[in-house]
């Protein structure tokens, strides 16, 4: 596997221009005004006009150890066995449970090691998302990926396969073959707080009472001041779902919007009536020591093989909470992994990977999710 790497500027350009006709496939992310005002995929095509372009907008986007904002980063990938397959589909007004299945659908099996997804991050439900991935691909076949960002806004999110991204995307890459060995670790570094409460009403994603009370006016206690810049704050303060009998199945959850009138709070993924929640906080030191934590936890997956490349998910939380010492983050996974990975990534909405040595994909917030390749 070779990877070769480019980041464009509004000032610079193309930090290369250099035609590399052998790549299979490239990556991209960056922010979603750059997609909507210029055809980024265009210029891509025209560096590497072979290969399959997935790309998808971000809240800061990560090159090696760099995190920057109102760029967009590429990563080409030249693979010397591992054969790829790419689908995409439209999300808009369909079930996200339906749309997973519809997408995994197009994959022939036979073969197929694992699948990296990137999907629109502002009206997708991920946790459904993903019961229909995990349905149709059981759990031999490994998905890690990201829901897209955009920023603090909020406003809307694009993906894109084989085209400039637009809304109601959902893109996926599938590769093939023994020669690939891949590694995945999500982490988070948060700490619940406060009052254990009982979800008392809920449908899906959607959060309307907590212990019999308005869930939005409860929540906008614990904020104080902070409850005037919702729903962005809320990215300080997730929400833990607890799960009783297995702590390392807690699931974290981020606010995507509210409801002022029926005083809800809608997530990225599920929030199940009849659960129990806590509010969580962090700090510096901890989120950083959770992207230690996670490729760590991926390395171990690798057994002991080098890696060509790292995919970093984190969460626009952690980089809000982080500030800008949120390069320390992607130091810490550097430093764990060695000078010959290369790594590219994005701040997103939602991370998808399995739970250590588990299966089945679930959808996680406020955590750096690793996936790691090596053929």
């Amino acid at each position: 596997m070779k990877i070769t790497q480019n980041i464009w500027s509004e000032k610079k350009g193309w930090k290369s221009s250099e035609l590399n006709a052998e790549s299979q496939l490239v990556l991209g992310f960056g922010k979603r005004e750059i997609f909507e005002q210029k055809d980024v995929h265009a210029e891509v095509k025209k560096l590497y006009p072979n290969a399959h372009i997935l790309m998808g907008s971000s809240s800061g986007e990560i090159l090696d150890t760099e995190v920057t904002d109102n760029t967009v980063v590429i990563t080409a990938v030249t693979f010397e066995k591992t054969q790829i397959k790419c689908f995409s589909i439209d999300t808009q007004n369909k079930d996200s449970n339906a749309v997973g299945k519809e997408l995994a659908s197009l994959f022939p099996k036979e073969n197929l090691k694992h699948v990296f997804v990137l999907s629109e991050g502002s009206t997708i439900n991920g946790t459904a998302l993903l019961e229909g991935l995990n349905g149709v691909f059981g759990k031999n076949i490994t998905i890690t990926g990201g829901l897209a960002g955009d920023g603090a806004q909020f406003q809307k999110t694009v993906v894109g396969l084989d085209a400039n991204p637009t809304s109601f995307q959902v893109g996926a890459i599938g590769m093939y073959g023994d020669a690939l060995t891949v590694g995945y670790g999500s982490f988070g570094g948060w700490e619940p707080f406060g009052a254990e409460r009982l979800v008392t009403k809920s449908e899906n994603n959607v959060l309307y009472e907590l212990d019999g009370k308005p869930a939005l006016e409860l929540y906008k206690t614990y904020l104080g001041e902070k409850a005037s810049e919702l729903p962005a704050s809320a990215l300080l303060f997730p929400l833990s779902v607890i799960n009783e009998s297995n702590a390392s199945l807690s699931l974290t959850r981020t606010i995507l919007t509210i409801d002022e009138e029926k005083q809800s709070m809608t997530f990225a993924g599920d929030i199940p009536q009849g659960s129990k929640v806590k509010l969580m906080k962090s700090n510096h030191t901890k989120l950083v020591e959770g992207a230690e934590t996670a490729t760590e936890n991926c390395q171990k997956m690798m057994h002991n093989k080098s890696t060509s490349l790292a995919i970093l998910v984190s969460c626009v939380g952690r980089k809000l909470v982080l500030g800008q010492r949120v390069e320390e983050e992607v130091e810490a996974v550097k430093e764990v992994l060695g000078s010959q990975a290369g790594i590219v990534g994005f701040y997103s909405y939602g991370e998808l990977a399995p739970v250590m040595f588990e299966g089945d994909c679930y959808l996680h917030n406020q955590t750096m999710t690793v996936t790691l390749l090596h053929e």
